[in-house]
């Protein structure tokens, strides 16, 4: 929580005095609007940093998921490929292409 303090000065005329008192309000009441604000600025800051938090969860999660199932479908591919008779070469370029990922995430893994 924002606190303030606001001193009082003295004043030499009384007219002077009405005028500096309103102003005093004025700034004070302006003080009290800006402390709101920033108090409800920063409940919202939070609120927004928890949903993001929430969101970025969902997305990971989602991402995993994304991947498990690009894995089945490609495993699923591979499969229909090998079982066609007339696909071996496709098979074969197929079993190639995944050779060379599992060497590169071997290559990965040494280094």
């Amino acid at each position: 929580m924002i606190r303030y303090v606001i001193f009082a000065l003295p004043l030499k005329t009384a007219g002077r005095m009405t005028e500096d008192g309103e102003l005093i309000a004025a700034i004070e009441s302006k003080v009290h609007q800006l402390i709101e604000r920033l108090q409800t600025l920063q409940a919202d800051n939070t609120t927004l940093k928890n949903e993001n938090q929430v969101l970025s969860k969902i997305k990971g999660d989602q991402q995993e998921t994304i991947e498990q199932l690009t894995q089945k479908t490609n495993a699923a591919y591979t499969a229909k490929i090998v079982e066609r008779k007339e696909g071996t070469v496709e098979a074969k370029a197929r079993i190639n292409e995944l050779l060379r990922e599992i060497d590169k995430c071997i290559g990965l893994l040494n280094s």
